[in-house]
């Protein structure tokens, strides 16, 4: 498929993004004993791309995982789900959220027990709409005004502003300008980025440190013992629950119910038959900071 010089473009912007992300995240890993997974060779996977699969199957591209307990050779627990994004115009902004949150979420819902991080970086004309959706959903947000982008490549004497009318000789202009730079200065714009925008990484780094080093507040446990009795109508069931006997004798237990609370505000739930398995839930949803070693 060809591509326009603009989307070519575009996708020069997105590389120089990932660029200014990448040492913020890999600086927070190694001061947080995780592993980061992002594009690239990894003995643990298949080609280059960071690739998560879905209770139901289906496989998620993304762009950065952070992992408790992971290697370059083992997957570990996944502690935050972050895709990186940039879209000049607000036309494309709602259609790049909900391509953002249909990879992230199937995810977050299959490591629900671990309560994951979710966040995004995004970059360009976003509508206050779109940056709402992903809010509502509970992403962290990082957002890189448009004009902040082009400020970072004029640090370097590339004008990085365009619209639809841009000529395709302007793109050239500015191909032709970047492939001349050095490396160091390529990654100056990247450096200038993160400069511009350092309030912006500054809460989402301290929203990533909230939920990966959240502590345990109090787990709650809930034995649920008895029978289940099914009505066919409302009237019935609320006539047996006005006659049940709330202080009958010991029945066998039906479930345990687990509810883990965080400072940071994160709640954790879930519901098992087998003691082993109400167990082995509480060890994967574990806090790494927890003052308290589970057994």
């Amino acid at each position: 498929m060809a591509f326009s010089p603009g989307h070519k473009f575009g996708q020069l912007i997105g590389e120089v993004l990932e660029m200014a992300i990448d040492p913020i995240l890999i600086e927070f890993a190694k001061k947080n004993g995780l592993y980061l997974d992002k594009k690239g060779p990894r003995p643990a996977r298949d080609g280059q791309k960071v690739c998560w699969i879905d209770l139901n199957g289906n496989k998620h591209d993304l762009d950065f995982v952070l992992e408790r307990g992971g290697s370059p050779d083992k997957f570990g627990v996944p502690a935050a789900f972050i895709e990186v994004a940039w879209r000049r115009y607000t036309k494309h902004s709602r259609n790049k959220v909900q391509e953002i949150q249909g990879a992230i979420m199937p995810l977050f819902q299959t490591h629900e027990h671990c309560h994951p991080f979710t966040g995004a970086i995004l970059a360009g004309v976003f509508t206050e709409g779109a940056l709402k959706q992903l809010k509502s959903l509970g992403f962290t947000l990082a957002y890189f005004p448009y004009e902040t982008v082009v400020k970072a490549f004029a640090r370097v004497r590339i004008d990085a502003s365009f619209d639809e009318t841009t000529a395709d000789t302007d793109f050239e202009d500015k191909f032709r300008r970047w492939d001349a730079l050095t490396l160091s200065s390529q990654a100056m714009v990247s450096k200038e980025l993160v400069r511009l925008n350092a309030g912006e990484i500054s809460k989402f780094v301290e929203g990533l440190r909230s939920s990966v080093l959240r502590t345990i507040k109090a787990v709650r446990i809930f034995p649920l013992h008895g029978n289940a009795v099914e009505w066919a109508n409302v009237n019935d069931a609320i006539s047996f629950i006005q006659a049940y006997q709330e202080q009958g004798g010991a029945l066998p237990i039906v479930r345990y119910e687990v509810e883990i609370i965080y400072l940071n505000g994160d709640k954790i739930w879930g519901e098992f038959a087998a003691k082993d398995a109400a167990i082995e839930f509480l060890n994967s949803a574990y806090s790494t900071v927890a003052t308290e070693k589970p057994s």
